[in-house]
């Protein structure tokens, strides 16, 4: 019933943490939720949206979320965004006024950031799903060790990547990434509880695609 199957760029690197003993059991466990006719989110077919949209080798961002959104339709498998017509959640919004005050790109009404996704920007959650209205609900069920191998696989294979980490769960989660290898920016998260604390003003968009730049990379085109 959850069969994850990962795009090829990446299979490589996860396949053999697919077929471990903890995947396993956490899909067990999906499987049962399921059959208690639990709401799971994202839809199955999303669950490694992150992956699918943006293929290993052409990873250049990584911006770091923890959860998917809970709210019924919200969630769609990127970190921090929304489908397309959904209310913008509280964090995403300072994510765009950041973005506002940092480029000049007008404050968007569309919450979809599938577009990031397209060019580069691997938008992953720690945890990859949740149960309708329970945050946190799937957190310590196997999918930290695997999105831990996520960084680790581009962390090791690509070169020059900027990780983008919101908050201290997010800088503690990609501790390990190579700082003479890649660019880490780190902020406060963009939450309202702690985004007037130094998420505002931190510039991340036009220092990632600086960083890109002088790489001879393609800059993100920010705009959603």
């Amino acid at each position: 019933m959850f069969d994850l199957k990962i795009n090829k760029s990446w299979s490589k690197a996860l396949d053999a943490e697919l077929n471990s003993k903890y995947m396993l059991d956490l899909e067990k466990f999906l499987v049962s939720e399921k059959k208690l006719k639990k709401n799971i989110f994202p839809e199955q077919k999303n669950i490694l949206y992150a992956l699918d949209q943006t293929p290993l080798e052409k990873v250049k961002v990584v911006i770091l979320g923890q959860d998917p959104y809970h709210g019924l339709g919200q969630a769609h498998g990127l970190s921090f965004s929304v489908q397309a017509g959904v209310k913008l959640p509280p964090s995403l919004v300072n994510i765009y006024k950041e973005l506002q005050s940092d480029l000049e790109i007008p404050i968007s009404t569309n919450g979809d950031l599938s577009a990031w996704a397209e060019q580069g920007v691997l938008l992953l959650n720690s945890v990859l799903t949740v149960e309708q209205d329970k945050a946190a609900s799937h957190q310590g069920k196997g999918w930290e060790k695997f999105t831990d191998q996520i960084i680790s696989a581009v962390n090791e294979n690509n070169e020059t990547v900027v990780f983008i980490l919101w908050g201290s769960y997010a800088q503690k989660k990609a501790a390990f990434v190579d700082r003479k290898k890649h660019l880490v920016l780190e902020s406060v998260h963009p939450s309202p509880l702690s985004s007037y604390r130094g998420f505002f003003g931190s510039k991340p968009f036009s220092k990632a695609n600086a960083y890109l730049k002088k790489h001879g990379k393609k800059e993100i085109v920010w705009k959603t």
